[in-house]
């Protein structure tokens, strides 16, 4: 069953976005760690041209075996969404370049809020309390493990560059259009042609900056960049029909838990094991995500 033909009310297709959802966070973890192995060696807009590349191709190969015409409706707003996902990847990773990777992670991580608010002017979801308590407690989570110096006023650099950190709202907001576009779409459209339109406009747009400053990669390099766009198309395609499924605000708050996957692969790969903030912090994330998820005790 597509995304298009589920109908939404029902609670089995409710729980099941959920875990689209978790999945999502699973696998866009996932790519995090080998965009950071793959950055060692090569520059930002060549990783993310490279990801668009992958999967492109996957996805034309998958809606090829599924006889499934990536022009067949609404493509204005197919492309908006392509639009609004590249820009804020590029925005995202901007961040990240310029900014501590705690800063950075931090500001992104406000996207579900903006995402509940908008999915509630534009989409006429209902903003819950319950929704709006879960995505507070998970940000104090992000918090504690991120524990940003120059967001608490310490240790801030004079020439810290706040720019960036506007850059930063900017693509967790153009994330936040992303989801609600998605969460429209997916209600209409299979998962597979939604995912599509996101590298038809990220491969044009991150073209000219990546081969300006093209870095031939090694064996490992084309491996990472491979890797890259598998896991990402995996996400992609759990997001989707994770947010068909689900009211974006409520759907958007489980990937949080993206950020308890990176601290625990931190641990693991890099050997940098989570202090006693970490563990209250993704403690926190997943007590939060329960409470937001619990089903309504209202039948009407």
């Amino acid at each position: 069953m597509t995304a298009s033909q589920a109908p939404t009310g029902t609670p089995a297709l409710t729980g099941s976005g959920l875990l689209f959802m978790a999945q999502a966070a699973f696998w866009f973890a996932v790519m995090s760690l080998l965009v950071k192995l793959a950055g060692a060696t090569m520059p930002t807009m060549q990783i993310v041209f490279g990801r668009g590349c992958v999967t492109l191709l996957l996805s034309a190969l998958l809606l090829w075996r599924a006889r499934i015409s990536p022009f067949r409706s609404r493509p204005h707003l197919l492309l908006l969404r392509g639009l609004f996902g590249s820009t804020a990847l590029i925005c995202f990773y901007a961040a990240v370049v310029h900014l501590p990777l705690a800063e950075a992670t931090v500001i992104q991580q406000t996207s579900p809020l903006y995402t509940a608010l908008l999915a509630a002017w534009l989409l006429r979801e209902r903003l819950e309390p319950r929704v709006l308590v879960s995505i507070a407690i998970c940000f104090a989570g992000v918090l504690a493990i991120a524990r940003p110096e120059s967001l608490f006023g310490a240790g801030v650099a004079p020439d810290f560059p706040w720019q960036f950190a506007f850059v930063a709202v900017l693509g967790a907001a153009l994330s936040s259009l992303a989801y609600v576009t998605v969460r429209r779409l997916g209600q209409r459209h299979p998962p597979l042609l939604v995912v599509f339109f996101f590298p038809v406009v990220t491969v044009p747009l991150s073209a000219p900056f990546a081969l300006t400053a093209w870095v031939a990669p090694g064996a490992v390099g084309w491996l990472l960049l491979a890797a890259i766009g598998v896991v990402t198309q995996f996400g992609q395609i759990a997001l989707t029909k994770g947010l068909a499924r689900e009211p974006a605000g409520r759907a958007t708050t489980v990937g949080y838990l993206q950020i308890a996957f990176a601290t625990l692969f931190g641990a693991v790969v890099f050997d940098a094991l989570p202090d006693a903030a970490s563990w209250l912090g993704m403690a926190l994330i997943l007590g939060g995500l329960l409470f937001g998820v619990r089903p309504s005790r209202r039948t009407g």
